[in-house]
């Protein structure tokens, strides 16, 4: 049985900054906190989806994406990322998480 391949965009952003009722996830910060936040209805229970984002540093960004996704059921199939600063050890807080960088410092 084939199975259908969906691409889309699912904006993950900083408070205040999305309309419509969100999920949260607060995610540490060298010196304190931040939070993600996502549309409560952007990922159905099973959906898979693919985190891109432009910089791998410590790793809480991305940490924080995979939880949300994973809040609302849907399967998180890896980290994308252009950027690694492999020094900070980012990877250490994405476990059983696939992660690709194209470029490494």
């Amino acid at each position: 049985m084939a199975r259908a391949l969906c691409a889309g965009f699912v904006p993950i952003r900083k408070p205040g900054k999305l309309p419509w009722k969100t999920v949260s996830q607060d995610y540490q910060l060298e010196y304190g906190t931040d939070q993600l936040q996502v549309h409560e209805d952007a990922v159905r229970p099973g959906q898979t989806v693919l985190i891109v984002d432009d910089v791998l540093a410590t790793g809480g960004t991305s940490s924080a994406a995979v939880e949300l996704i994973r809040k609302l059921g849907g399967v998180v199939l890896g980290v994308h990322v252009l950027i690694e600063l492999s020094f900070l050890d980012g990877r250490q807080r994405l476990p059983g998480v696939d992660v690709v960088s194209e470029v490494t410092y």
